[in-house]
């Protein structure tokens, strides 16, 4: 199982960035998969998940109306749309395989909210 997770970086608030989460070794297509996050000297907390067909996604309250999970089950890649983005959003945004909060597997890619 590999999740490779890119198209973080420096950004004003208010701005956007479009994360990618690129996987391998498993059965995409048959997975829920959600994005996590930790900010500095925080734990992880949960974003948003994506049920394995596309159908049905949810949000934390904190980026509800403002982030938008999808998802491409042919080149078995995880998106993380992101816009208005503030100053709290700065953390290490992790994909991880099925539902909840659990260990992530991959490095992360970080975004940082700051002017």
């Amino acid at each position: 199982v590999q999740l490779v997770e890119s198209g973080g970086g420096l950004v004003q608030p208010g701005g956007s960035l479009r994360l990618s989460c690129a996987t391998s070794g498993f059965l995409f297509s048959k997975y829920h998969m959600t994005w996590l996050r930790q900010a500095p000297g925080k734990g992880l907390e949960w974003v948003s998940d994506i049920a394995s067909s596309g159908g049905s996604t949810n949000y934390a309250d904190s980026v509800k109306g403002r982030f938008t999970i999808s998802r491409d089950n042919a080149k078995m890649t995880l998106y993380l749309q992101m816009n208005s983005l503030k100053p709290e959003d700065t953390a290490l945004y992790y994909c991880v395989r099925g539902r909840g909060i659990t260990t992530p597997v991959s490095a992360g890619t970080q975004v940082t909210v700051s002017s």
